[in-house]
């Protein structure tokens, strides 16, 4: 009866003659043992699967590391728990975050270094306070209190991850099935930080690629301002003149108050005509905040327009809109729409060099807003179409190659698209796709 109560697994009657009822018996209770073992390992594991979703839908690191120690003070009972890192390269084992204390490596001598000697050798080391475990290791655990201690290193190229877990003394020590879960664990910890790594590169790329984008943009804007720039310079300078001579007028005494009225008005009027220009430029040169907010079309392409009025005069290039009146809203950056229909004017302005015909439409289709701009220059270049919005690529000499690359990207982080249209019978053709907001 005491020996059923402290476990065992089976009787043998006395008196016994025959060796074969032994055999058999110790048989039958290590059979019976095994089965046991296997529904702990299956008790075990089965919470390990739901663990393990957990910890490879995390892709921060930091909170996955959180995560990895709780589960392993969790799932393996442990008062305490650790993950150490030695990168590749290096032979410093070093702590990368822990539950409690850490667990000491021991002296100067290098068989008394468990964690050393677990990335060392590549498997785990088990040590029990009462049990399994070399001399060397037990005094660890004596020192610091401790009835278990196991490490389990997990190879990572030239470098590898070491996990531990310990338990206060008076716990009971680490069993099999405990350092078979850590196994388990440990390795696929391994695999959910590898998957977070990659995650972070990949946000870190994001944004890069992002922050390239807008210097890529505000580039372009510049590069365009610049052009304009140098073509209403004279826009500018013209009514200063005109200031000038007025105000040079207005103060001469010979003249009757009424005409020094005159030259007075005169000269606010051109410094109102002044400030509207300045205004224009600075509209279009403004970083905007990158919110989309609803906008008409038609007040984007006017506006455009009136800041290209002077320079599409001096080409002698007519322009020709056609927007409708029931035109729906769109929901876009206003000032990145604004200089995708500058570059697109621009660029026609400049394909008909010694004048022609521009014309600006709109149709609904499906749930897009397509807006056209159709000029009756040479058109695109066989060899081109293909690559038009490729950075760097252009059709006129003085081009930067970025205008038509920039509009397609702000057209694509809208959800829309720019395209070349096909078979147009004289001239290029592009089409803007914005699309429309979906209400219910």
């Amino acid at each position: 009866i005491q020996a059923l109560r402290q476990g065992a697994d089976g009787l043998i009657l006395k008196p016994f003659e025959k060796g074969e009822d032994l055999v058999s018996a110790v048989r039958e209770a290590l059979k019976e043992r095994q089965q046991k073992q296997e529904v702990s390992r299956l008790q075990a594991i089965r919470p390990l699967l739901n663990i393990t979703e957990t910890l490879f839908a995390e892709t921060r690191k930091q909170a996955l590391q959180d995560l990895i120690l709780n589960a392993i003070t969790g799932h393996l009972r442990s008062d305490y728990a650790a993950i150490y890192q030695r990168s590749p390269g290096e032979s410093e084992i070093v702590l990368v975050q822990a539950v409690g204390k850490g667990i000491p490596d021991g002296d100067d001598d290098f068989k008394s270094r468990i964690l050393s000697r677990a990335d060392h050798w590549k498997i785990p080391i088990w040590v029990n306070s009462q049990g399994p475990g070399e001399s060397e290791f037990k005094h660890i655990l004596e020192v610091n209190a401790l009835s278990g201690l196991v490490c389990v290193p997990v190879v990572r190229g030239e470098g590898a991850l070491i996990f531990t877990a310990a338990r206060k003394s008076g716990e009971p020590g680490y069993g099999v099935v405990d350092i078979e879960l850590f196994g388990l664990l440990a390795r696929q910890a391994d695999v959910a930080l590898e998957n977070a790594h990659l995650y972070e590169e990949l946000r870190a790329y994001i944004r890069q690629i992002e922050q390239s984008q807008r210097a890529l943009i505000q580039a372009e804007k510049m590069s365009a301002v610049g052009r304009l720039t140098a073509s209403i310079a004279h826009e500018v300078n013209n009514p200063l003149q005109a200031v000038q001579n007025c105000l040079h007028l207005a103060d001469r005494e010979e003249l009757s108050k009424e005409k020094r009225a005159e030259y007075m008005d005169m000269a606010k009027e051109e410094l109102d005509r002044l400030m509207n220009t300045v205004q224009r430029m600075l509209d279009f040169y403004r970083p905007g905040a990158l919110q989309k907010k609803p906008a008409r079309i038609e007040d984007l392409v006017n506006k455009v327009l009136a800041l290209l009025e002077k320079q599409l005069s001096a080409a002698d290039v007519s322009v020709e809109v056609n927007l409708g009146v029931d035109l729906p809203e769109v929901r876009v950056v206003m000032n990145q729409m604004q200089q995708v229909f500058f570059n697109l004017v621009l660029n026609a302005m400049d394909a008909m060099g010694d004048g022609g015909k521009l014309q600006i439409y709109a149709r609904l289709e499906q749930n897009h807003l397509a807006v056209y701009f159709e000029d009756n220059g040479p058109g695109v270049p066989e060899q081109v179409r293909n690559t038009i919005f490729e950075p760097f690529t252009s059709t006129s000499d003085d081009g930067t190659g970025l205008g038509l690359s920039v509009s397609y990207g702000i057209l694509t982080a809208h959800g829309g698209r720019l395209e070349l249209v096909e078979g147009s019978e004289q001239g290029a053709c592009f089409k803007v796709s914005i699309p429309l907001e979906v209400t219910e």
